[in-house]
């Protein structure tokens, strides 16, 4: 008997300033999904929020943006989403806000379907730079010093704000939105007189800054996949061609050079992956993240910088190449992560059973 093929329903695109990494994660995955298994439905996401079911997300993006089938407004198909898109599972490959911040689970998670990554409360968790810091340090995390800013305290105290950072961190720091990923809206201050537009050019993104002190040392990378047992990949090394891995370096230039896997002793890299999956259950993680390290020149000191729930998985995004290095190729990691999504479904559904008898 022929086995029926599982259906995913590919989310991608979207609102963020990352809407074209998106795609590019997107077509990745798409191309890399085994189609004897798995049939697949392709849903964009354009700028202005509207979805629409295309044939693939690697049409160019003219035709994405106006494809022949009507767009819709994913509450005008709510609570009938299940019904219009018919799919076994979801998959989100959103990156940035209204998609890796909690928003499109709570959509799905109102739907009652089945999807790929974390849930809500660690989705808005891992997006938030800030409120991702309290947790790591409330289980003892070691994370480099820094200060979080709201726009309103910035347009009322900025000479104030100025002074204090001028006081308590010593040149180069950094200054990013807190919640935009991929490197959107980050400087490096490495004159004092820099840091009110640093500032400024960060609140552009975000209503929340957050200022970081500057570590010199080397970046690492780790990616973590798993539920409630996660593990870790061999860590890798991020050899930026410029001051450091910015959006341009990413995901335009393709100067950053890699090592994969990181050339560190067995020490250490048994230290970046016992932290990185304690910073995954920190945040509450389900099925994938990629933590992000530095290690202190001089000091050999660590420090989590930040984990990401929906990292990049384009052809040279570091979390699929680091679990290729780990013995699972990408088509694999693709169903294991598919599996993992539809196992955290069934055991959420069988606590709500057992609490409805």
């Amino acid at each position: 008997m022929k086995r029926r093929k599982v259906r995913i329903a590919l989310l991608f695109g979207g609102r963020s300033a990352e809407h074209e990494v998106s795609l590019a994660s997107a077509s990745a995955i798409y191309k890399n999904l085994d189609r004897n298994r798995y049939a697949v439905t392709s849903i964009f996401i354009d700028k202005a929020g509207r979805w629409r079911r295309v044939g693939s997300p690697l049409l160019p993006p003219e035709k994405l943006q106006n494809g022949p089938s009507s767009s819709f407004l994913p509450w005008e198909a709510f609570p009938s989403l299940p019904r219009r898109v018919r799919a076994d599972v979801y998959f989100p490959v959103l990156h940035g806000p209204y998609g890796e911040d909690g928003t499109i689970q709570g959509l799905l998670e109102m739907a009652d379907v089945p999807y790929v990554g974390a849930g809500v409360l660690a989705s808005a968790s891992g997006m938030d730079k800030a409120v991702m810091k309290v947790l790591f340090a409330d289980r003892n995390l070691p994370i480099v010093r820094h200060r979080v800013y709201v726009d309103v305290e910035w347009q009322k105290s900025r000479k104030a704000i100025l002074d204090l950072i001028g006081k308590e961190f010593p040149l180069p720091f950094f200054v990013k939105p807190a919640n935009l990923g991929s490197s959107v809206g980050i400087s490096k201050v490495k004159n004092r007189g820099d840091t009110e537009r640093a500032l400024a050019w960060a609140f552009r993104y975000d209503r929340k800054v957050i200022v970081e002190e500057g570590i010199k040392g080397r970046e690492i990378e780790c990616s973590v996949l798993g539920n409630d047992e996660p593990r870790a990949s061999l860590p890798g090394e991020v050899i930026p061609y410029r001051e450091f891995y910015d959006y341009r370096d990413k995901y335009l230039d393709g100067k950053t050079r890699f090592r994969i896997p990181a050339d560190l002793p067995a020490a250490v890299v048994r230290k970046v992956q016992r932290l990185s999956v304690e910073a995954y259950l920190a945040v509450g993680c389900s099925g994938m993240a990629r933590l992000d390290f530095f290690l202190e020149e001089g000091t050999g000191k660590l420090y989590v910088n930040e984990i990401n729930t929906i990292p990049g998985f384009t052809e040279i995004s570091m979390y699929p190449k680091l679990w290729g290095v780990s013995g699972v190729p990408f088509g694999r990691l693709i169903e294991e992560l598919i599996r993992l999504g539809l196992e955290r479904h069934r055991r959420k559904k069988r606590c709500l059973d057992r609490l409805a008898r």
